[in-house]
């Protein structure tokens, strides 16, 4: 009866939580956020205006999907670089976590300790995931040169993420 009632429970609240949120969609400006990357520095979205940048939230470090989306935008590096495009990983986790994660996978771009209040001003902290695990949900938002969201992808191809990446700015431009 009590693991009825707990179930029950959570599809209330992951429910009610998901009619209540609003979800960012494109034309808006990108919420502000300052978090501390993977070095214990403090990143602030507006260091980046007057450049597009890619905010991808993923649920973990070192998990199998996880670091196969960060391998395919590390192995198209110079792509993304050569089409004006930053990338910005976020997701839950500690320095160590991000420090290691970097160094094991090789990665080239930095990685940033989102907050429950980033996970939930960008709308990516919802469904049942997130309520057991608290991790993000993984959604891509594409942030042009004046801070605007020009593209939101939420079918990430893990494999091809750099490449729906470039498209998708390619697209909104």
């Amino acid at each position: 009866m009590k693991i009825v009632f707990l179930l029950m429970a959570m599809i209330c609240f992951t429910t009610l939580h998901c009619i209540c949120r609003k979800d960012l969609k494109v034309g808006d400006k990108a919420p502000a956020f300052v978090l501390e990357n993977q070095d214990g520095n403090m990143v602030q979205l507006s260091d980046f205006l007057g450049k597009k940048v890619a905010l991808y939230f993923y649920p973990a470090d070192s998990t199998p999907g996880c670091t196969q989306q960060a391998c395919s935008l590390r192995d198209a590096f110079d792509d993304l670089r050569d089409a004006g495009i930053t990338i910005l990983g976020l997701s839950k986790g500690s320095v160590k976590s991000k420090q290691k994660f970097i160094t094991k996978q090789h990665l080239n771009f930095p990685l940033l300790i989102a907050t429950e209040n980033t996970l939930k001003a960008y709308g990516v902290n919802h469904g049942l995931l997130h309520f057991i695990f608290r991790t993000p949900q993984r959604h891509t938002f594409l942030v042009d040169e004046n801070g605007i969201i020009v593209a939101i992808i939420k079918n990430v191809d893990t494999k091809n993420h750099a490449q729906q990446i470039i498209d998708a700015f390619n697209k909104a431009t």
